[in-house]
């Protein structure tokens, strides 16, 4: 015979109630069935677990520790079969976000705070890489999801959608003359030596700011090329250089450098984000994403 959830739910309502009328009625069964399914109870359990007289019915000690042992049996339930649920519709679970080193400064943090809201019972596995990698990984099943900047070649096989868009800022030395304003056009740093992200490491926005130098009317005095954001910023530290960066880098509070928003034709909504997973993705991945528009937005 087996211990089955509606057999301890009967046996719980009566150890409630004391009485088997008022229990079966809550439990919408005659009383003859519910006293037929305690008997029942009793012989898996092998004890008395209930004492029977005139004004109703009493727990024993053994049916009194049963009750308690019984709840903690039918709330694990429940709550494995809501955990169950949950994600298969991707709002709870585990998955492997990857993300390129400039979001970890001002998108990850709110995608994390977004995310305790929303979905508290979605956890998140970070890894940081360059957008090749990232695909790559995507690609070997060793992540679900990914953030990034530049869509790397031979990414046909992913699915790849543009979430958000930045606006282009520039990083100065503290010490700069200009370092103070509100807003700059880029003209005004035509005589500035300057730092550069390489092409390799991010040529969409090498591009989008090569125009955007053309259309400000000078070719950029390009002392430095760096890999990554850290390296950037190192030179525009140093008091050497100036650079070009997401207007978000301001978040990062680097020593000695002051980002400025431009006003520049095309800076706004400049520098696209995209998310990437493969085509048929965990029901968590597709959760994340509907939140994607609150993370973005946050602190913009």
């Amino acid at each position: 015979m087996d211990l089955t959830p509606r057999l301890l739910e009967q046996f719980m309502v009566l150890a409630k109630e004391k009485h088997y009328g008022r229990a079966a009625e809550r439990l919408t069964m005659s009383q003859p069935s519910l006293s037929q399914a305690i008997q029942r109870l009793e012989r898996i359990v092998g004890v008395r677990l209930l004492d029977r007289g005139t004004r109703g019915v009493e727990l024993t000690p053994a049916g009194a520790a049963f009750a308690a042992d019984a709840r903690s049996l039918l709330d694990a339930q429940r709550a494995a079969l809501d955990r169950a649920r949950r994600i298969a519709s991707g709002d709870a679970g585990e998955i492997r976000v990857g993300y390129v080193p400039s979001f970890g400064h001002w998108h990850v943090p709110r995608l994390l705070s977004a995310l305790s809201r929303q979905l508290p019972d979605l956890r998140l596995r970070l890894t940081q890489a360059s957008s090749t990698a990232l695909v790559e990984a995507l690609r070997l099943g060793s992540l679900d999801l990914a953030f990034i900047r530049t869509v790397p070649p031979r990414s046909e096989d992913m699915d790849i959608r543009e979430i958000g868009r930045e606006r282009i800022a520039v990083a100065l030395p503290e010490a700069h003359p200009l370092a103070g304003a509100t807003e700059l056009a880029l003209s005004s740093l035509q005589q500035d030596p300057w730092v550069l992200l390489s092409e390799r490491s991010a040529p969409d926005l090498v591009r989008v700011c090569t125009l955007m130098f053309r259309q400000a009317g000078f070719l950029p005095q390009v002392r430095a090329r760096a890999e990554d954001l850290t390296g950037l910023l190192s030179y525009v530290t140093s008091g050497l250089c100036v650079s070009v960066v997401s207007e978000h880098t301001a978040a990062l509070s680097f020593p000695g450098v002051r980002v400025v928003p431009l006003t520049d034709d095309g800076a706004k909504d400049a520098i696209p984000v995209f998310a990437v997973h493969r085509p048929t993705p965990d029901p968590a991945v597709l959760a994340l994403l509907r939140h994607t528009d609150t993370w973005l937005s946050e602190g913009s």
